[in-house]
């Protein structure tokens, strides 16, 4: 099953993950761990700290706070098996279960996108159009853009689903990923995968390219806007306001759309590895620390916060 194409039928597949710096197996497997529960951490603080702070009770933070619930999901969809991958011999993982973690990767990746372009177009209404921003970003409204990208990203990642269900596995059975991807599922599958190719390429750029534009389109009209305040401190309130949200957006897209954008084969398999530690790892982990270490509202909500265990601790 491990060896050359033959017609046995694949029922499981082995994950290499990091087996080739077997040296660095426990140095790596901290690292993730510490990375993973640093961002469990964050993600979950953050939303917390938003759902009790009545004073972060605002469109951007509705926004943020589902951002870090997606991002928590998105990390906690690989790297718990990943983790696990360290110390299992052989790192085996069902067909079934490996089409699944694709499944929840995919909606919940495809989701972040559409959520960072909803992301822009508040910023978009609260710099373009600040006497009318909130009746433009309505609760109602908040809540329809954010079940619509939830929504969204399932039935992207659902058409994937099942045009992969069709493919068939026939050897070899040996996945060179920490978890399972499409490319590298294409590039094992002895069926015809240029189908799957489009439809890969399709959803890349429906959701990635899509988003990309919508943002762009945004910010567009955000730097007019900007440029046309006369006061300098104004300026960098407006600038400052949304160098977080565009530095999550050039990381994540960027990662994402080198994998996703190109065709498939063995000799990228490499690179895909490494850019995918990227967007699956790191983001979720940078993404609560870029938009709170600058950010004045949520360093304010973590004082009151403070504040307030202390007065019921002393009482």
């Amino acid at each position: 099953m491990t060896g050359g194409r033959n017609s046995t039928a694949i029922t499981k597949f082995i994950l290499v993950g990091f087996s080739d710096f077997p040296k660095l197996k426990l140095v790596l497997f901290v690292a993730f761990l510490g990375i993973y529960l640093s961002t469990v951490v964050w993600n979950l603080g953050l939303i917390i700290l938003i759902r009790i702070d009545p004073y972060l009770h605002t469109p951007m933070y509705f926004f943020l706070s589902n951002l870090s619930f997606l991002d928590f999901w998105y990390i906690s969809s690989t790297t718990p098996k990943m983790l696990s991958g360290f110390f299992q011999k052989p790192k085996s993982i069902s067909f079934l279960g490996c089409t699944m973690q694709y499944f929840f990767f995919s909606s919940l990746g495809l989701a972040e996108c559409c959520l960072l372009a909803a992301m822009a177009y508040d910023r978009y209404a609260a710099i373009c159009n600040p006497l009318l921003y909130t009746a433009i970003m309505s609760p109602s409204l908040c809540v329809q853009m954010v079940v619509g990208a939830y929504i969204t990203g399932l039935f992207g990642s659902l058409i994937q689903l099942c045009a992969i269900l069709q493919l068939h596995f026939c050897g070899p059975n040996v996945i060179n990923h920490f978890f399972c991807d499409l490319p590298q599922l294409l590039v094992l599958s002895c069926s015809e995968t240029f189908p799957l190719q489009i439809l890969k390429f399709v959803i890349a750029v429906i959701f990635g390219v899509a988003s990309v534009l919508v943002i762009l389109i945004s910010y567009t009209y955000i730097v007019a806007t900007i440029l046309k305040i006369s006061s300098a401190d104004g300026r960098a309130k407006a600038f400052n306001t949304c160098a977080s949200h565009l530095t999550a957006v050039t990381l994540f897209f960027g990662s994402g759309l080198f994998v996703y954008m190109r065709p498939s084969s063995d000799s990228s398999q490499g690179y895909d590895k490494m850019a995918s530690i990227f967007y699956t790892v790191l983001i979720p982990m940078l993404n609560p620390l870029i938009y709170s270490l600058r950010n004045k509202d949520i360093k304010d909500a973590l004082k009151r916060c403070k504040k307030r265990c202390f007065s019921h601790c002393h009482c």
